[in-house]
């Protein structure tokens, strides 16, 4: 099976987005690239790349529709990307899975990050994830 290891978001300050990753999810720098940075927890790289409209070929766009998170406490980690200039876009609820094959939530809060990237944060994790 195919594992998730690498995405890619788009930014006009790569330098400030990349900051917000690293202090708010403790990421570590892990390389440089011809236009950008590229952040890891170990498990998956994230690259922090310029915003070049029409650049190599590539449609016009910033961003991904949004990355998940999962961390040991939710309240901690929302409080510190409030530090940051992240917010939060809804009311933590609670997360208890269940069977996956019926519709239900994963994430706890939704927060937003430089370029209004859309963030989801849990405690609890992702069905089929590790």
């Amino acid at each position: 099976m195919a594992r998730v290891k690498h995405i890619a978001i788009r930014t006009t300050d790569v330098e400030k987005t990349a900051a917000f990753y690293r202090e708010a999810f403790d990421l570590k720098q892990v390389g440089l690239g011809q236009n950008g940075i590229y952040l890891s927890d170990g498990h998956l790289n994230i690259a922090i790349l310029k915003f070049q409209p029409g650049a190599d070929g590539e449609p016009v766009r910033l961003g991904v529709d949004h990355i998940g998170f999962q961390v040991e406490d939710v309240d901690a980690t929302v409080a510190k990307l409030k530090t940051i200039d992240g917010k939060s876009l809804t009311d933590k609820t609670e997360v208890k899975p269940s069977d996956p094959a019926h519709p239900q939530s994963y994430y706890e809060i939704k927060c937003l990050g430089p370029d209004e990237q859309v963030i989801d944060v849990s405690k609890v994790g992702w069905v089929g994830t590790d």
